[in-house]
């Protein structure tokens, strides 16, 4: 006997999805997409409305402004004295440089900005733009050191705060990211000395802090230099930050290169491509754009390790802040207030680049969905 159905029934209509463009949904979305993120959000909200009164109180309602020692005496807990920075700001930019020059410092610094932002242009990427680096390279280095064209000479021990800090983590950059490329392939070489010596060399780095090798750089190894000879503190210390850069980025880049499926390079020697040509057109290229966060946060890493130069008589831009308050007992209770100033260039630096990083990965992510 056939078994009777039973009768159909009625779905009750399911409420329309939301509209996800706009501010408003996308903050619903974000901070109140479920219970645990509405929690997290109003728990934060909470602090934040606790902490921030008195905080802007303090920076922005009661501060001083001018640059007068005896009204922030008198504001002294109650406002910042902001009047620092107004006092202090041109040893803090530019520490020990001379005072009658240090719009040479100013040039150079806005060329490296310029440079880097038309090295950032994507309708710039091209064999002029090589040419452009080593003029405005040699355009800043003959502003800072002087010695040309009627410049006064200007040792790099005088060299300091922002220019020395955007000029070593430009170069300690550039130079690291080729040499990271270098070391990861040597490691995963399948010649066993050139994967032994690439081993060593990261696994030696990796073991001791920046600060170690700065100082070896900075006083053990001119004591193996031949008498007589001396290499310049500047450039000792753009090796040392430059040979530990590579070694992180050079384990970032590694990763990369594991996750390619062997079954490419396979085809690719297949082909008839060579290793350079494989490396260079097929691996290389697919690895580089898994590792763009990894690669970006040791470049971010090294703007900011360049603050530990100070240690080698190095003063840029928090060793500068340090010479502009330790000499002046008027300004120097006040350091939070300049602390918090380069602050906040530090973090313009790394936002600026981590917003390029976002652009870099959204530009991958429409070629790989093409």
């Amino acid at each position: 006997m056939a078994r009777s159905l039973a009768p159909a029934s009625l779905v009750a209509p399911r409420p329309a999805p939301q509209s996800r463009h706009g501010l408003l949904s996308e903050l619903r979305e974000r901070f109140f997409g479920n219970r645990l993120s509405t929690l997290t959000t109003l728990v934060i909200l909470a602090l934040l409305l606790q902490v921030l009164p008195d905080a802007m109180a303090w920076a922005l309602v009661h501060p001083v402004w001018s640059a007068d020692a005896e009204l922030c005496k008198q504001a002294m807990g109650e406002g910042a004295c902001w009047g620092v920075v107004a006092e202090k700001y041109r040893v803090i930019i530019f520490g020990y440089y001379p005072f009658n020059e240090q719009w040479r410092p100013l040039v150079a610094t806005l060329l490296m900005v310029a440079l880097l932002v038309a090295s950032c242009t994507r309708a710039l990427w091209n064999r002029w733009l090589v040419l452009l680096w080593f003029s405005v390279m040699l355009a800043v280095f003959g502003l800072l050191g002087g010695g040309y064209f009627g410049l006064a000479p200007v040792p790099t021990d005088r060299w300091g705060g922002l220019p020395l800090t955007v000029l070593l983590a430009t170069l300690s950059i550039v130079a690291a990211f080729p040499l990271a490329i270098l070391v990861a392939l040597g490691r995963r070489s399948d010649m066993p000395a050139v994967s032994a010596v690439c081993t060593v060399y990261i696994e030696l780095i990796r073991g001791v802090p920046l600060i170690s090798v700065l100082f070896m750089a900075s006083f053990l190894f001119p004591l193996l230099m031949p008498t007589g000879n001396k290499i310049d503190v500047l450039l000792r210390v753009f090796i040392g930050i430059t040979l530990f850069a590579a070694a992180y980025t050079a384990e970032v880049i590694r990763g990369g290169l594991q996750a390619i499926p062997k079954g490419q390079v396979e085809a690719a020697q297949s082909l008839g491509l060579g290793y350079w040509q494989t490396q260079g057109k097929i691996v290389l290229p697919q690895a580089l754009s898994m590792v763009v966060p990894g690669v970006m946060n040791n470049f971010i890493g090294i703007f900011k390790d360049t603050s530990l130069v100070t240690i080698v008589s190095l003063y840029e831009l928090t060793g500068a802040l340090g010479l502009a308050l330790n000499s002046d007992p008027d300004w120097r209770p006040y350091k939070l207030e300049g602390y918090i100033f380069i602050t906040l260039i530090y973090f313009c630096g790394c936002y600026a680049m981590s917003r390029y990083s976002l652009w870099i990965e959204s530009h991958l992510s429409r070629s790989r969905a093409r």
